[in-house]
């Protein structure tokens, strides 16, 4: 199907209009939402948001290069977070989207903060959810990389839940952390890498104040990836932003707070609606 045809709310279409493997849900004439996944998920880390988000809204959710459905070689090996807003304005662009809102967990957060202060004119409203401004030093996403570039994403994979969830959530939803541990390994190692080197050359903590559109940062609590420190530089960064905290959180909030995060977003972007063309 491609950019503009109909369907119905609820229903799913892939195109290969853009370089970004995506899937699009809800009504083609709803104001137009584009949601951007962490390193080493897919967009299905979105899944149980999306029924709620399309009722009223076009939700493009996206993969990262190397990750999903997209290829590992639509970015070149040292990528900065630059070329990866570039993949996202071109996913717009090919809906006829000159103005969207946007949200983000982690990396696809930076995403959204780049097109913040960058292509501030893009977005209508702007949700950076368990993000940063800055990701940690260089040199250890240069680690990481080297690790991965030896032993492939066995170690990711190893590590992912501890990274992304609050320790009790492992025992309540062990299906689908598996499901997402599956997802991980099967990520390209360079797709990954090269996402790995666009987080460590991001920076962005002057440019803060540069981001005009209404934003809002989530944060878990209990995130150890992007510590709750992170959310709240961002929102006293970011002029006028609102700051939502999870308790029981970790860095999947969107996992395991689907229904909190989920109504945040919603009130966020339907009060903007009106400013969506």
């Amino acid at each position: 199907m491609r950019p503009g045809e109909s369907v119905h709310p609820g229903e799913s279409v892939t195109s290969s209009s853009a370089r970004l493997h995506h899937r699009a849900d809800g009504p083609t004439s709803g104001p137009p939402v584009l949601l951007g996944p962490s390193l080493g998920t897919t967009l299905h880390v979105w899944d149980e948001l999306v029924p709620m988000l399309a009722r009223r809204h076009r939700v493009l959710r996206f993969d990262l290069p190397g990750h999903g459905g997209t290829a590992a070689d639509v970015v070149p090996a040292g990528v900065s977070m630059a070329a990866l807003a570039d993949l996202v304005l071109e996913l717009a662009d090919g809906y006829g989207y000159a103005r969207f809102a946007y949200a983000g967990i982690s990396l696809g957060g930076a995403i959204g903060a780049h097109l913040g202060v960058h292509h501030p004119d893009r977005l209508t409203a702007l949700a950076l959810v368990c993000s940063s401004a800055r990701f940690g030093e260089p040199q250890g996403w240069h680690e990481r990389i080297a690790v991965i570039g030896e032993q492939g994403m066995a170690p990711m994979v190893a590590r992912g839940a501890e990274l992304w969830f609050a320790p009790g959530f492992v025992q309540r939803a062990p299906e689908r952390i598996r499901g997402l541990l599956a997802d991980l390994a099967t990520v390209d190692p360079v797709g990954y890498a090269a996402c790995c080197a666009a987080l460590g050359g991001f920076d962005l903590r002057a440019d803060l104040g540069r981001i005009s559109a209404p934003t809002l940062v989530v944060a878990g609590l209990e995130d150890i990836a992007t510590p709750p420190t992170h959310a709240r530089e961002l929102a006293d960064g970011i002029p006028g932003a609102t700051l939502v905290e999870l308790a029981q959180a970790g860095h999947l909030a969107v996992i395991e707070q689907p229904a909190a995060v989920g109504q945040a977003l919603t009130a966020h972007f339907e009060a903007r609606d009106s400013t969506a063309r």
